[in-house]
């Protein structure tokens, strides 16, 4: 039984941001329906290759962009634009606790099933909106994109090639962390109103926005702005404030060395045979480092290429010098820490025979989270929901399907 266990959730939501967040309730046991547009689905459905392949190793019709939002829940198909769509969304939202949708602003109004307008039938219901920029404001009714968001909101500006490296330009980072942020801040909104709920009886309105959400991740570096009126510089892989705290290159590819006090430094200097580097009156203390870093890097990057990386790290793990490799994905499922920690899961599914999971990070000693259904197909339990939650009979089911409801 997780934590959530007593929770219903219909997630309304597409794409990232929302299943995202409705992913995290599951995992905590929640039970989590997911709303999808009959024949077509969650647009994520049509985003590969990459697919899952079934025990033949042929592709199935999984993505892996879907395959990794949406365990744990229930997939029914309904279209939202016709009276007897809305009328279902309403009857199975009369029995949740929660409602995610990232809609545009506006959107479900006209289909009456806005806040407003469901919490008509169900009054402590907590409905949670997921936009680009919110519910108000001169750009409520843009479409928010998480590439676009990471420019606005600062994030770019600070990540790329250093501002005076040859070509420099920023980059957005690999994964969409505008959305995923923004997913995970609605997933906590949402536990803090099922608490005030408990409380109180009251539901509520949460309003997320990905702007918001990049522009509080921002942290350290947005308050350095405030406090100071400074505006931040790309760094590349380096640091402002700490030398050498940054990527080196090896013989064979690169490694990270953090070295956070004078001592590692030493240390880190030592165990590349350049003792002396530590002792040089330009090197000797972090200020004095970042102030010569760019006499000191090049002298550094010399004595790093002179060994492997798994020698450097070997090195300076016994020397006691943070530090580490920069691991491709075959890298990281082959890493010992990572296979103890069971990050990866095998789980069966209807169509790949075996799946293959990241497992969720949270490890509750009392209420753990497992994985108890897999990525659903799309429709997989439309009438099973049909049937056991709103006492719909064959006949009734079979009536909707052909009118294209679900």
């Amino acid at each position: 039984m997780g934590a959530l266990s007593h929770i219903r959730v219909l997630d309304l939501s597409r794409v990232l941001a929302g299943p995202w967040c409705a992913q995290n309730l599951a995992d905590l046991g929640a039970d989590v329906i997911k709303v999808e547009r009959p024949k077509a689905g969650d647009d994520t459905r049509h985003w590969g290759p990459p697919f899952a392949r079934d025990a033949q190793g042929k592709d199935t019709a999984e993505t892996a962009y879907f395959i990794a939002i949406n365990r744990n829940k229930q997939s029914i198909t309904v279209d939202i634009s016709q009276p007897e769509g809305q009328d279902i969304i309403r009857k199975l939202a009369a029995q949740s606790d929660v409602v995610i949708e990232n809609y545009k602003v506006g959107q479900l109004k006209k289909f009456g099933l806005d806040y407003d307008s469901l919490k008509q039938v169900k009054p402590d219901l907590i409905y949670c909106s997921i936009t680009g920029f919110g519910q108000t404001g001169p750009y409520a009714r843009r479409p928010g994109y998480d590439f676009i968001v990471q420019g606005m909101g600062g994030f770019m500006s600070v990540t790329g090639e250093a501002e005076d490296f040859p070509d420099a330009s920023p980059q957005k980072a690999g994964v969409a962390i505008a959305d995923i942020f923004t997913g995970m801040y609605a997933s906590t909104a949402i536990l803090a109103a099922v608490v005030h709920r408990d409380r109180t009886g009251e539901g509520q309105y949460i309003d997320m926005a990905l702007l918001d959400t990049q522009i509080a991740v921002m942290a350290n570096v947005a308050s350095a702005y405030l406090c100071s009126d400074e505006i931040p510089l790309r760094w590349g892989n380096a640091s402002p404030a700490i030398v050498p705290y940054q990527t080196l290159p090896t013989a064979d590819g690169w490694i990270i060395v953090a070295s956070g006090n004078n001592d590692q430094f030493r240390d880190f200097v030592s165990a590349g045979g350049q003792a002396h580097l530590a002792d040089n009156p330009l090197y000797s203390a972090n200020p004095l480092r970042v102030k010569h870093r760019k006499q000191l890097i090049p002298l550094l990057e010399v004595m790093t290429r002179q060994k492997t990386k798994a020698e450097w790290i070997t090195l300076l793990e016994q020397a006691g010098v943070p530090c580490g490799p920069i691991n491709n994905l075959k890298e990281v499922f082959e890493n010992e820490q990572v296979q103890a920690r069971e990050i990866e899961l095998q789980v069966p599914h209807p169509t790949a025979g075996k799946m293959k999971l990241v497992a969720s990070p949270m490890r509750l000693s009392k209420t753990p989270v497992e994985v108890r259904m897999p990525p659903p197909t799309l429709g997989q339990h439309t009438a099973e929901i049909l049937r056991d939650r709103l006492q719909l009979d064959s006949e009734a089911v079979d009536q909707l399907r052909q009118k294209g409801i679900i």
